[in-house]
């Protein structure tokens, strides 16, 4: 019953292969501290890197998949394009492959649905561009350079709305949202089950809304000899997530990509919590009403 090493792979819909535990780099900028840690991330045996051009680390990950001796193609690595980068892709495309010294990444994301650009000084969002167009051109970069490509913070209405745009031709294969015991989002599990779009959970362990403190997950962690850690990080697997954990402590990036088979049963009591404890982490000023359309709270 002990946690195990997850070396479960979740296949997409154009046929890449994607490692169901990630290890994800937001905030990791630090080229001593974050690069040792990237390391003993591959150590211990994650081959699912997520990066992003906003992290300001993408060189960092480059350098320790580099050093850390493990064949490229053995290496899963996703990063992603940011708000002002919509109206070229091709060039932050190539901006993070020169960074990360790397010819292709396995996936590139549209990180947020809101492209942006400068005006008077300042950032604001770009009301002449789409989404939609920064996803037209997404399907036009050369596959040599970028495996899959995909989305990030996307609802079902963004969804429903990039999907059934003219110029889409290429089904998104993943989307990268907030997903934790406290925001299931199961109307978005759904229709992304139904699309064949595999959902990606960030802060699957509900960072700054102390979910590891629910009495109910260091119970669950007692029963299966495990972390509440691991209890949240198995949930989200069993309802066919793919998460992402960070950590720059050794001990627990280790323990994080070991995980239990729950019990339907104890699985449904974890999903039931977001009804007491309703609560999304993540709500940049910018991105209210263009997404989160999904939530019931």
């Amino acid at each position: 019953m002990a946690p195990t090493l997850n070396k479960q792979t979740v296949t997409l819909n154009d046929g890449s292969k994607l490692p169901v535990v990630g290890y994800g780099t937001y905030a990791v900028t630090d080229e001593t501290n974050g690069y040792d840690a990237l390391l003993e991330a591959l150590k211990k045996g994650y081959r699912h890197i997520d990066t992003a051009f906003i992290y300001n680390n993408e060189e960092v990950v480059g350098k320790a998949v580099k050093d850390s001796g493990i064949p490229r193609d053995e290496i899963f690595i996703v990063t992603k394009i940011w708000n002002n980068d919509h109206q070229d892709p091709a060039h932050a495309l190539e901006r993070s492959l020169r960074l990360m010294e790397l010819d292709y990444v396995d996936l590139l994301l549209i990180h947020w649905p809101v492209p942006q650009k400068a005006e008077g000084g300042e950032t604001v969002v770009d009301k002449e561009w789409s989404h939609v167009k920064t996803w037209q051109l997404l399907q036009e970069l050369p596959r040599e350079k970028v495996r899959s490509i995909g989305v990030s913070n996307y609802d079902t209405v963004l969804l429903e709305e990039l999907l059934n745009a003219p110029s889409t031709k290429v089904l998104p294969s993943v989307n990268q949202v907030e997903l934790h015991p406290y925001l299931p989002q199961d109307k978005l599990r759904d229709y992304c089950q139904k699309k064949k779009i595999v959902l990606e959970a960030y802060c699957p362990l509900g960072s700054g809304a102390k979910l590891l403190e629910n009495p109910l997950l260091k119970e669950l962690a007692e029963k299966y000899e495990a972390t509440p850690a691991q209890i949240a990080l198995s949930w989200g697997i069993s309802r066919g997530y793919v998460v992402l954990t960070k950590s720059s402590t050794p001990s627990r990036i280790e323990s994080n990509i070991q995980t239990v088979e729950l019990s339907p049963e104890d699985i449904t009591k974890i999903t039931n919590l977001s009804k007491t404890h309703p609560h999304r982490i993540v709500v940049p000023t910018w991105a209210k009403g263009v997404t989160f359309h999904d939530d019931d709270f």
